[in-house]
């Protein structure tokens, strides 16, 4: 589980450079910006869920000190 949790991330991260790189060559012009950001929020939401429904099936817990 976590290493998908991981590999989301990065795929997110990844999504928000590939925006950047988009906004600096189409100055703003183009729909790949904006194409980029709306995967960027869809894998956010995504991996929110994900984490919500391992929590309520058990297979992740918070840690307690």
């Amino acid at each position: 589980m976590k290493a998908l949790i991981a590999v989301a991330f990065v795929a997110i991260l990844g999504a928000l450079g590939v925006a950047l790189v988009f906004l600096m060559k189409d100055r703003g012009r183009g729909m790949r910006t904006l194409n980029a950001l709306r995967l960027r929020v869809g894998l956010s939401i995504a991996l929110l869920l994900l984490i919500w429904f391992s929590w309520y099936m058990g297979w992740i817990s918070p840690r307690s000190y």
